[in-house]
């Protein structure tokens, strides 16, 4: 999936597109829904550099595991915190749909027109692929996950709080999951279902 090989070159712009619109995603929403949080501390950019957090970019090279720095919120400033903190959440796996479909569409369109090159055509493969795995990795109901903040505040407050109460410990169970393969196989069925339809509307518009 990620490491160092001859494809590294179209690696590279094709992860720093899937980060970067997941986490500006969180930050337009969150601003949207009134915390200006994230504005405030320059993550409202479409600059990867705002958020990269270099080891966990090199993490994701080398063990397929790996992380962008956290947007900053405050729930409190949204009007209604439990709402507003789940559809921030939602934002990064869902603009990450949309950027696959996107992939997907121009990557049809330049084919159709006989513009597609090679390089062209592994980072838009790339760009779809990631975009996808990232959406459904950041939906595992693990914190600090975007999965588990929605869970956790769909939950009773009681559950809610135990679930928050594995995060000390989550990047360690995640870490196991990884090196038994175990997240590829919670992954992989959910993206070809998902990669079914983007596909299928694809093919409907093209």
């Amino acid at each position: 999936m990620f490491g160092f090989d001859e494809n590294m070159i179209f690696r590279i712009p094709a992860l720093l597109i899937a980060l970067t619109i997941h986490e500006y995603a969180h930050a337009r929403v969150a601003v949207w829904m009134g915390d200006n949080t994230p504005k405030i501390m320059g993550r409202l950019t479409l600059n990867p550099i705002a958020h990269l957090d270099p080891f966990g970019l090199i993490m994701l090279w080398l063990f397929k595991f790996g992380w962008a720095k956290p947007v900053p919120i405050n729930p409190s400033n949204f009007k209604n915190w439990r709402q507003g903190t789940i559809l921030v959440s939602l934002a990064g796996p869902i603009s990450n749909v949309i950027t696959a479909f996107l992939a997907a569409i121009i990557y049809g369109i330049l084919a159709k027109l006989e513009l597609l090159s090679s390089g062209i055509g592994t980072v838009l493969t790339f760009t779809y692929s990631y975009n996808i795995i990232f959406a459904i990795f950041n939906l595992i109901p693990l914190p600090p996950l975007d999965g588990s903040k929605v869970l956790t505040n769909l939950l009773p407050a009681r559950q809610g709080y135990m679930l928050e109460k594995i995060e000390p410990y989550a990047p360690f169970i995640l870490l196991g999951l990884v090196y038994l393969n175990i997240i590829n196989v919670i992954i992989a069925p959910f993206y070809s279902a998902l990669s079914f339809m983007i596909n299928q509307i694809v093919r409907i518009i093209l």
